[in-house]
């Protein structure tokens, strides 16, 4: 069972560090997609901030709870806001990954 919790770990450090990534480098789709619901250029950089260090601290065992709980939050947000955009296939992704994030949780508690 420990391949595939670190499997699922890598792959949720890797969205999570370079969807942070391209918020922080305010990539124009990003700018454009936030911008609708009010994010202002500042906004998307803390946002982009909070996933990277988020996904950061996913990838340190002791600190992997608060990162995946940060990460979570993160996604949340982006899953509500897809759903305000009608995108249903993000946003069933963005929610899968957060209930993969939550067998993190689950895992790393134990």
């Amino acid at each position: 069972m420990k391949i595939p919790f670190y499997v699922i770990l890598i792959i949720l450090v890797f969205l999570a560090v370079s969807s942070g990534v391209t918020k922080i480098m305010l990539m124009q789709q990003d700018v454009d997609f936030f911008g609708q619901y009010g994010f202002t250029n500042p906004n998307l950089i803390v946002y982009g901030i909070s996933q990277l260090v988020g996904g950061v601290l996913l990838a340190i065992p002791k600190t992997r709870v608060m990162g995946a709980i940060v990460v979570g939050i993160t996604f949340l947000i982006s899953a509500t806001l897809l759903i305000m955009a009608n995108n249903i296939p993000f946003t069933i992704i963005t929610l899968i990954c957060v209930l993969l994030l939550a067998f993190i949780v689950k895992k790393s508690k134990i």
